[in-house]
């Protein structure tokens, strides 16, 4: 499976920023890196917005991302951050979650590859080496389960487009908002307040690649979900 970015050269040094917020797992993973000639720590980061400033500083061709990592910036918002300041920038997420959700979100985000913190070390190595190439790499179970859910979809019938990276509240508002609803009226709809619609709604047009508003209810209606109560 490949992904967009050009095909790197093993002979050239991958230049790596390491974004973790626990400084023993940066240090941990330098230290692994390092003692490979072919990859070399060019900076490290301990939250999404320090990453997006050492990108900007230091032009990596990889960065190893954690995904949570409170306060400030998480690693999902910095990759999408990063991606669109660096279309060709590899992101790898390594973290400790191992679910459905998080994995559709960073590949959704646009990272290239996912791999938990406790995979062995060669596993670590060959996924920066994957990334590196300008391949997609996901552990074993997380792409097991993607072509599990992709299988079970195609079986049941269902659209594969991005709609199912929507929750069930941001679908319900989708139709609200499909069917004319304000935001106002939404919120009173669903016992809401009027910010909890708005971002939402802001989710919902950054999940299905949307601006406007009037392109929601062209999705919306695309979908048939104006036929939904």
């Amino acid at each position: 499976m490949r992904v967009g970015g050009p095909t790197f050269s093993m002979k050239q040094s991958i230049r790596t920023l390491i974004v973790d917020d626990h400084a023993i797992v940066r240090t941990g993973v330098k230290m692994l890196l390092t003692k490979e000639d072919h990859i070399e720590v060019i900076a490290e980061a301990a939250d999404g917005q320090e990453a997006i400033e050492k990108a900007l500083a230091h032009h990596p061709d990889l960065v190893i991302m954690d995904l949570s990592m409170p306060p400030g910036k998480n690693g999902l918002e910095a990759t999408k951050e990063l991606k669109k300041s660096f279309p060709d920038l590899h992101v790898l997420i390594l973290t400790m979650y191992d679910d459905e959700e998080s994995l559709f979100r960073v590949l959704q985000a646009g990272a290239s590859g996912y791999i938990l913190k406790n995979a062995l070390d060669s596993d670590l190595l060959a996924a920066i080496e994957a990334v590196a190439r300008g391949e997609a790499y996901l552990y074993p179970s997380a792409a097991k389960s993607l072509v599990e859910d992709f299988l079970e979809r195609v079986e049941r019938g269902e659209d594969l487009s991005t709609y199912h990276l929507l929750s069930d509240r941001e679908e319900e508002i989708l139709v609200y908002i499909a069917k004319g609803y304000s935001n106002k009226e939404i919120a009173e709809l669903l016992f809401i307040s009027v910010k909890t619609v708005e971002s939402h709604k802001s989710k919902i047009m950054d999940k299905l690649g949307l601006r406007k508003r009037h392109e929601l209810v062209a999705y919306a209606m695309k979908k048939g979900l104006l036929h939904l109560e």
